[in-house]
């Protein structure tokens, strides 16, 4: 069992690794910066089932280090939603396959909407209908799951997660985020208390 646990953590520390680095991350960090500290539009994130719960994750975090973000649910934008969308916004999306009917729609729809508004997509189908879509463009390096099945999103939803981190922390550090910022928006639990020490003494009692 040891074993079979050892393996699947190395596949996936293996598929992190085989993310592709390119000047992407730049490119999508400013084009953010732009939209949502500059203009004060706000952050969109969307996606289905797993995809949309790591959506959802990336949104909290980037709200919670200064970059207002809120995830929007791609079916409940065809009933109303969609109105969470203003003039400034920038659409992020995410599908493993590339091929996630409601997020295509999703896009559509917005186009309707706020024309021109920029999308990222993270995937890992380069040639995927929402690749073409996308003004910039995340690849995941498109891993194979660790499901034995090689269906179940495992793999992909954690490489989906590490590259939602490393946009977060690239803005953290763009907007010169500090642990005083970090307090005003994380009050309750150990992490505020944690970041008013921080911010009060300059160090973190354990």
């Amino acid at each position: 069992m040891k074993e079979k646990v050892a393996e699947i953590f190395e596949r996936e520390a293996h598929a992190i690794k085989n993310i592709p680095v390119t000047d992407v991350y730049e490119h999508v960090t400013e084009i953010i910066h732009k939209h949502v500290h500059v203009l004060r539009g706000k952050l969109i994130t969307s996606g289905m089932g797993k995809a949309g719960q790591i959506a959802n994750n990336i949104a909290t975090t980037f709200s919670s280090t200064g970059t207002p973000a809120v995830f929007l649910h791609p079916s409940e934008a065809q009933h109303g939603d969609l109105g969470v969308l203003q003039e400034n916004d920038i659409l992020l999306a995410i599908s493993n396959s590339g091929k996630t009917r409601e997020i295509i729609e999703l896009i559509d729809l917005k186009e309707k909407l706020f024309p021109g508004m920029p999308v990222i997509v993270i995937t890992g189908k380069v040639n995927s209908p929402l690749a073409i879509k996308a003004d910039y463009f995340i690849s995941t390096g498109a891993p194979r799951e660790v499901c034995p099945l090689g269906l179940t999103p495992t793999t992909s939803t954690t490489v989906f997660t590490v590259i939602g981190d490393a946009l977060v922390v690239l803005m953290m550090q763009k907007i010169g985020f500090t642990p005083g910022d970090y307090s005003l928006r994380h009050h309750g639990g150990y992490l505020g208390v944690k970041s008013r020490k921080k911010c009060g003494n300059g160090h973190i009692e354990k």
